[in-house]
């Protein structure tokens, strides 16, 4: 399964596309999961354009409730000997609901490794479930495996706060091969970020979302090594460095987060 297929986004026209905002793509409060739009927006671009993501950012202005069609349009901007200037707007019968810029190629410098390190935890299958408290329903949280490297379990947040830094495994499970929209998926787990270092469950919603990508190796599992900054006037900001399992550097994901306590 591939990021395209996960979706379920079609392709209609030239610079067209489709999908349906299904159970699998929803967060627990019944609309379009902010990193499954992200994943989508680049998934249109990238075919468009015929390029590779370099970076790619989404703004995030309405809601896609479960069961709505969401239109992808995509726009070439100024094509370039290796870049592609790109974006794409999602609408629901013509209602803009999210924006993404983006810019895609390729070119030749390269480094021998990165210049940040992968940090220090168990493997995936040492690690325990990252699981959502009873009845909160069908949502991709339960169509994808995420266990819990650096950090607390729900079932473990006492109010007692914790460090700003938290790490979790996560995979669609028959996905091998990661791409920038499936990066896209993962990176909002920054959303959750901020439950770690206050202690206590908190909801959050993407205001944005930007991926930026380094290396696409083959890896079952991607670390999701997350950073909290700071959480001021119900606003949040972190920072995700997406690592494969032999310790490449994915690609950075970062947030800025509307956040609320959640009471369950």
């Amino acid at each position: 399964m591939n990021a395209t297929e996960f979706l379920g986004i079609e392709q209609t026209t030239e610079n067209t596309f489709s999908f349906e905002v299904t159970e699998k793509l929803i967060t627990p409060g019944h609309f379009l999961f902010g990193g499954c739009g992200l994943a989508a927006g680049i998934v249109a671009l990238e075919a468009h354009s015929g390029r590779p993501t370099i970076w790619a950012t989404a703004h995030y202005l309405s809601y896609a409730p479960t069961g709505s069609r969401v239109t992808v349009t995509s726009t070439l901007a100024v094509v370039g000997g290796h870049v592609t200037q790109a974006r794409a707007v999602a609408t629901i019968d013509e209602r803009e609901i999210l924006t993404i810029n983006a810019a895609l190629g390729t070119g030749e410098l390269s480094s021998d490794r990165p210049w940040v390190s992968m940090p220090d935890v168990p493997a995936p299958e040492d690690c325990p479930p990252r699981r959502l408290p009873a009845g909160m329903g069908e949502s991709i949280f339960e169509h994808i495996d995420t266990r819990v490297a650096l950090g607390r379990t729900f079932a473990q947040i006492d109010g007692v706060p914790g460090s700003p830094h938290s790490a979790l495994w996560a995979r669609i499970p028959d996905h091998l091969d990661p791409s920038a929209a499936t990066l896209a998926i993962f990176g909002d787990y920054v959303s959750g970020g901020s439950t770690e270092p206050l202690g206590r469950r908190v909801m959050g919603r993407s205001l944005d979302n930007t991926i930026r990508i380094a290396s696409l190796v083959p890896t079952e599992w991607v670390l999701c090594d997350i950073q909290m900054h700071a959480l001021e006037g119900g606003f949040g900001q972190g920072i995700a460095f997406l690592w494969s399992q032999d310790g490449h550097l994915l690609g950075t994901a970062s947030q800025s987060i509307a956040q609320k306590l959640w009471d369950q």
